[in-house]
Protein backbone atom coordinates (compact mmCIF):
# COMPACT_ATOMS: atom_id res chain seq x y z
CA UNK A 1 0.00 0.00 0.00
CA UNK A 2 1.29 3.23 -0.96
CA UNK A 3 1.69 5.53 1.85
CA UNK A 4 2.06 8.88 0.03
CA UNK A 5 -1.19 8.99 -0.94
CA UNK A 6 -1.57 9.18 3.06
CA UNK A 7 0.99 12.11 3.13
CA UNK A 8 0.06 13.84 0.23
CA UNK A 9 -3.60 13.95 2.20
CA UNK A 10 -1.61 14.91 5.46
CA UNK A 11 -0.48 18.25 3.28
CA UNK A 12 -3.80 19.19 1.79
CA UNK A 13 -5.72 18.53 5.22
CA UNK A 14 -3.44 20.89 6.80
CA UNK A 15 -3.21 23.19 4.20
CA UNK A 16 -7.16 23.52 3.73
CA UNK A 17 -7.39 24.01 7.19
CA UNK A 18 -4.54 26.51 7.84
CA UNK A 19 -6.41 30.03 6.51
CA UNK A 20 -8.10 31.44 10.07
CA UNK A 21 -11.76 31.70 8.97
CA UNK A 22 -14.92 31.81 11.59
CA UNK A 23 -13.62 28.42 13.01
CA UNK A 24 -10.43 29.56 13.23
CA UNK A 25 -11.94 32.38 15.19
CA UNK A 26 -14.14 30.04 17.30
CA UNK A 27 -11.08 27.73 18.12
CA UNK A 28 -9.24 30.46 19.21
CA UNK A 29 -11.87 32.04 21.14
CA UNK A 30 -13.36 28.98 22.68
CA UNK A 31 -9.57 27.60 23.63
CA UNK A 32 -9.37 30.92 25.73
CA UNK A 33 -12.70 31.21 27.43
CA UNK A 34 -12.84 27.20 27.96
CA UNK A 35 -9.33 25.80 27.82
CA UNK A 36 -7.41 23.80 25.20
CA UNK A 37 -9.72 20.87 25.22
CA UNK A 38 -12.68 22.79 23.77
CA UNK A 39 -10.47 24.39 21.01
CA UNK A 40 -9.43 21.45 20.05
CA UNK A 41 -12.33 19.28 19.96
CA UNK A 42 -13.94 22.14 18.12
CA UNK A 43 -11.41 21.89 15.57
CA UNK A 44 -11.44 18.04 15.44
CA UNK A 45 -15.52 19.21 14.44
CA UNK A 46 -14.23 21.19 11.19
CA UNK A 47 -11.68 17.72 10.23
CA UNK A 48 -14.18 15.70 10.51
CA UNK A 49 -16.40 17.68 8.06
CA UNK A 50 -13.02 17.81 5.70
CA UNK A 51 -12.53 14.55 5.97
CA UNK A 52 -16.39 14.46 4.89
CA UNK A 53 -15.47 16.42 1.86
CA UNK A 54 -12.31 14.61 1.04
CA UNK A 55 -14.15 11.60 1.04
CA UNK A 56 -16.20 12.81 -1.66
CA UNK A 57 -14.14 14.30 -3.57
CA UNK A 58 -11.54 11.22 -3.45
CA UNK A 59 -14.32 8.48 -4.14
CA UNK A 60 -15.94 10.57 -6.67
CA UNK A 61 -19.12 10.45 -5.70
CA UNK A 62 -20.84 12.76 -8.60
CA UNK A 63 -23.91 13.04 -7.69
CA UNK A 64 -23.12 13.85 -3.63
CA UNK A 65 -20.84 16.59 -5.31
CA UNK A 66 -23.20 17.80 -7.62
CA UNK A 67 -26.61 17.90 -4.86
CA UNK A 68 -24.40 19.80 -2.48
CA UNK A 69 -22.94 22.32 -5.04
CA UNK A 70 -26.67 22.96 -6.22
CA UNK A 71 -28.07 23.24 -2.66
CA UNK A 72 -25.09 25.60 -1.58
CA UNK A 73 -27.24 28.95 -1.85
CA UNK A 74 -29.77 26.79 1.11
CA UNK A 75 -26.89 25.69 3.11
CA UNK A 76 -24.77 28.64 2.95
CA UNK A 77 -28.03 30.62 4.28
CA UNK A 78 -28.44 28.42 6.91
CA UNK A 79 -24.51 28.69 7.94
CA UNK A 80 -24.33 32.54 7.90
CA UNK A 81 -27.44 32.65 10.06
CA UNK A 82 -25.84 30.38 12.51
CA UNK A 83 -22.80 32.78 12.19
CA UNK A 84 -25.22 35.51 12.94
CA UNK A 85 -26.54 33.80 16.01
CA UNK A 86 -22.88 32.53 17.05
CA UNK A 87 -21.59 35.78 16.81
CA UNK A 88 -24.41 37.89 18.70
CA UNK A 89 -23.63 35.29 21.78
CA UNK A 90 -19.81 35.09 21.62
CA UNK A 91 -20.02 39.12 21.55
CA UNK A 92 -22.69 39.10 24.52
CA UNK A 93 -20.83 36.25 26.45
CA UNK A 94 -19.82 37.42 30.36
CA UNK A 95 -15.66 35.93 30.62
CA UNK A 96 -16.01 32.49 32.28
CA UNK A 97 -15.30 31.59 35.65
CA UNK A 98 -12.34 29.18 36.82
CA UNK A 99 -14.42 26.14 37.15
CA UNK A 100 -15.91 26.62 34.57
CA UNK A 101 -12.81 26.73 32.58
CA UNK A 102 -11.53 23.73 34.70
CA UNK A 103 -13.79 21.63 34.04
CA UNK A 104 -15.95 21.64 30.85
CA UNK A 105 -18.82 19.35 30.51
CA UNK A 106 -19.01 16.25 27.70
CA UNK A 107 -22.49 18.21 26.57
CA UNK A 108 -20.05 21.45 26.15
CA UNK A 109 -17.62 19.46 24.16
CA UNK A 110 -20.37 17.95 22.24
CA UNK A 111 -21.51 20.91 21.40
CA UNK A 112 -18.12 22.72 20.54
CA UNK A 113 -17.72 19.34 18.30
CA UNK A 114 -21.41 19.89 16.45
CA UNK A 115 -21.35 22.99 15.72
CA UNK A 116 -17.89 23.68 13.96
CA UNK A 117 -18.70 20.13 12.16
CA UNK A 118 -22.15 21.96 10.84
CA UNK A 119 -20.34 24.93 10.13
CA UNK A 120 -17.96 23.52 8.36
CA UNK A 121 -19.78 21.64 6.11
CA UNK A 122 -22.03 24.78 5.25
CA UNK A 123 -19.92 25.46 2.84
CA UNK A 124 -19.95 23.16 -0.08
CA UNK A 125 -17.29 24.93 -2.19
CA UNK A 126 -14.92 23.63 0.00
CA UNK A 127 -15.64 20.19 -2.25
CA UNK A 128 -14.22 22.15 -5.13
CA UNK A 129 -11.34 22.68 -3.81
CA UNK A 130 -10.79 19.13 -2.82
CA UNK A 131 -11.76 18.35 -6.78
CA UNK A 132 -9.96 20.71 -8.08
CA UNK A 133 -6.60 19.91 -6.22
CA UNK A 134 -6.99 16.47 -6.00
CA UNK A 135 -7.20 16.69 -10.08
CA UNK A 136 -4.46 19.13 -10.31
CA UNK A 137 -2.23 16.21 -8.22
CA UNK A 138 -3.78 13.52 -10.23
CA UNK A 139 -3.84 11.98 -6.97
CA UNK A 140 -7.73 11.26 -7.40
CA UNK A 141 -7.22 9.24 -10.64
CA UNK A 142 -4.70 7.59 -9.52
CA UNK A 143 -6.77 6.55 -6.04
CA UNK A 144 -9.94 6.12 -7.98
CA UNK A 145 -8.60 2.58 -9.20
CA UNK A 146 -8.12 1.28 -5.27
CA UNK A 147 -10.30 1.64 -2.13
CA UNK A 148 -7.31 1.28 0.17
CA UNK A 149 -5.38 4.44 -1.84
CA UNK A 150 -8.25 6.35 -1.78
CA UNK A 151 -9.05 5.92 1.78
CA UNK A 152 -5.71 6.82 2.75
CA UNK A 153 -6.07 9.83 1.23
CA UNK A 154 -9.18 10.63 3.13
CA UNK A 155 -7.23 9.42 6.19
CA UNK A 156 -4.10 11.85 5.56
CA UNK A 157 -6.63 14.90 5.02
CA UNK A 158 -8.30 14.45 8.48
CA UNK A 159 -4.97 14.29 10.10
CA UNK A 160 -3.52 16.98 8.73
CA UNK A 161 -6.65 18.73 9.17
CA UNK A 162 -6.33 17.87 13.28
CA UNK A 163 -2.65 18.23 12.90
CA UNK A 164 -3.56 22.16 12.11
CA UNK A 165 -6.22 22.47 15.31
CA UNK A 166 -4.24 20.90 17.46
CA UNK A 167 -0.92 22.71 17.07
CA UNK A 168 -3.51 26.31 17.23
CA UNK A 169 -4.96 25.02 20.16
CA UNK A 170 -2.39 24.35 21.68
CA UNK A 171 0.06 27.89 20.27
CA UNK A 172 -3.35 29.98 21.92
CA UNK A 173 -3.10 28.30 25.13
CA UNK A 174 -0.09 29.69 26.20
CA UNK A 175 -1.20 32.86 26.13
CA UNK A 176 -4.50 31.74 28.21
CA UNK A 177 -3.14 32.57 31.38
CA UNK A 178 -3.03 35.96 30.53
CA UNK A 179 -6.04 36.84 28.69
CA UNK A 180 -8.55 34.47 30.51
CA UNK A 181 -9.60 36.78 33.38
CA UNK A 182 -11.59 39.91 33.76
CA UNK A 183 -11.58 42.98 30.69
CA UNK A 184 -9.26 40.61 28.49
CA UNK A 185 -11.52 38.36 27.78
CA UNK A 186 -14.04 40.69 27.57
CA UNK A 187 -12.58 41.77 24.71
CA UNK A 188 -11.65 38.84 23.17
CA UNK A 189 -15.77 37.88 23.35
CA UNK A 190 -16.84 41.45 21.54
CA UNK A 191 -13.84 40.93 18.90
CA UNK A 192 -14.45 37.48 18.36
CA UNK A 193 -18.33 38.01 17.99
CA UNK A 194 -18.03 40.85 15.81
CA UNK A 195 -15.32 39.31 13.52
CA UNK A 196 -18.19 35.77 13.10
CA UNK A 197 -21.05 38.37 12.75
CA UNK A 198 -18.84 39.54 9.63
CA UNK A 199 -18.02 36.09 8.16
CA UNK A 200 -22.36 35.55 8.79
CA UNK A 201 -23.07 38.38 6.59
CA UNK A 202 -20.71 37.74 4.09
CA UNK A 203 -22.19 34.23 3.62
CA UNK A 204 -25.35 35.66 3.49
CA UNK A 205 -24.50 38.26 1.20
CA UNK A 206 -22.38 36.06 -1.34
CA UNK A 207 -25.85 34.11 -1.96
CA UNK A 208 -27.41 37.67 -3.72
CA UNK A 209 -24.39 38.29 -5.17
Amino acid sequence: MDLSFWLKGLLLGFSIAAPVGPIGVLCIRRTLADGRLNGLVSGLGAATADAFYGWTAAFGLAFLTNFLVNQQSWIRLLGGAFLLYLGVRTFLSPPADRAAVARPGAQGLLGAYTSTFLLTLSNPATILSFVAIFAGLGVASAARGSYGAAGLLVLGVFCGSTLWWFLLSGLVSLFRARLAEGKALLWVNRLSGLVILAFGVAAIVSIVF
